[in-house]
């Protein structure tokens, strides 16, 4: 099927899903579609049908996903995991205050915030607490060992949980809102309130200013070899290239999807160069790396932006989730 537009389709091949509530996250766990939703409910959908996990009072606010993994915080200052089944596994919590960020590292350890207070729990369930210098509003965890990046006001403190050390400090003014290793442990890189990313080389601090941005970047990922990184924020995504030792510093960005609506989510394809951008009218695209060739997945619809996207484990089925509540799977073609 082709659109009047003339991008090739897959609206035909859609699953629509009335999620009700937005959709703060939405991932696979087996073969259902999760959906972490805003009214502190996660919704699962397979074969079966659908069933809503009541998770927390007040609401859900932040949720982070890794392989058949999801972690979610709430209003109720509560963390939970879903794994295997639909019973969540209560996993830490804030004594007073909500939950601000989370993280989801190796050999199951898991880490989240409320204000300034930072918890890293190791895969054997002991958990350790930092104060950082501000509230912390980004979380990640290195891809090896166990180390903690913070996003704060004025930058990223390095922590290893298991060392008394003071965190190392990556400084750089302003407030930096969401963090991420690279796949390969080389970078990290924040979001910012402002409309920018920064970086930093792990081996020597060296400063990657990513500027230019029409909005703010709410939405990164890295591609599925670990070499590009794919971010929201403009009328196409934008993919900034750090295969080299300086990463993206004096190399232009590509810009794939360009349409008259910035892009608010994206998510990179397992296996393949190809990425699905979420637009802020709705609209959901398909798009190869190499070419910039584009499917439909979904058209401009009335309602709220894209906030979630996830492809299953071999890239085979596309969820999706929106503001307003909408939600839904793509189903690809077999090749």
């Amino acid at each position: 099927m082709t659109t009047e537009a003339g991008y090739p389709s897959l609206v035909d091949r859609t699953t629509a899903i009335e999620a009700g509530s937005y959709v703060i996250a939405t991932t696979f766990l087996g073969n259902a579609a999760v959906f972490a939703l805003g009214d502190g409910e996660v919704l699962f959908v397979d074969e079966g049908g659908e069933l809503r996990v009541p998770a927390h009072d007040g609401g859900l606010l932040v949720a982070s996903v890794a392989k058949g993994v999801l972690l979610t915080g709430g209003a109720d200052g509560k963390v939970l995991k879903f794994a295997a089944g639909h019973t969540p596994e209560p996993v830490g919590e804030a004594k007073s205050g909500w939950i601000d960020a989370l993280a989801i590292g190796p050999d199951g350890s898991l880490a989240w915030s409320s204000g300034k207070q930072v918890f890293a729990r190791d895969g054997k369930g002991a958990v350790r607490t930092l104060e950082a210098p501000s509230a912390a509003r980004g979380l990640a965890f290195a891809p090896k060992g166990y180390q903690l990046a913070i996003a704060r006001y004025g930058g990223v403190s390095l922590w290893f949980p298991r060392l008394d050390a003071a965190p190392k400090e990556l400084a750089w003014k302003g407030s930096h809102i969401g963090v991420t290793f690279s796949p390969d442990g080389r970078f990290v890189v924040t979001t910012m309130q402002e409309p920018a990313l920064h970086g930093w080389r792990v081996s020597d601090g060296q400063h990657m200013r990513m500027s230019g941005y029409p909005g703010k970047v709410r939405s990164i990922d890295w591609t599925g070899d670990g070499q590009q990184l794919a971010t929201s924020g403009a009328d196409a995504a934008i993919v900034w290239p750090f295969q080299s030792k300086d990463g993206p510093m004096g190399k232009a960005p590509k810009e794939i999807g360009v349409r008259p609506a910035r892009v608010s989510h994206v998510a990179s394809h397992p296996k393949a160069p190809v990425v699905a951008l979420g637009y802020e009218d709705g609209c959901i695209l398909i798009a190869r790396l190499s070419d910039g060739a584009e499917i439909l997945a979904r058209p401009a619809i009335p309602g709220g932006p894209v906030t979630a996207l996830a492809w299953d484990a071999v890239g085979a089925r596309l969820a999706f989730g929106t503001e307003d509540g909408e939600a839904g799977i793509v189903a690809l073609p077999e090749a």
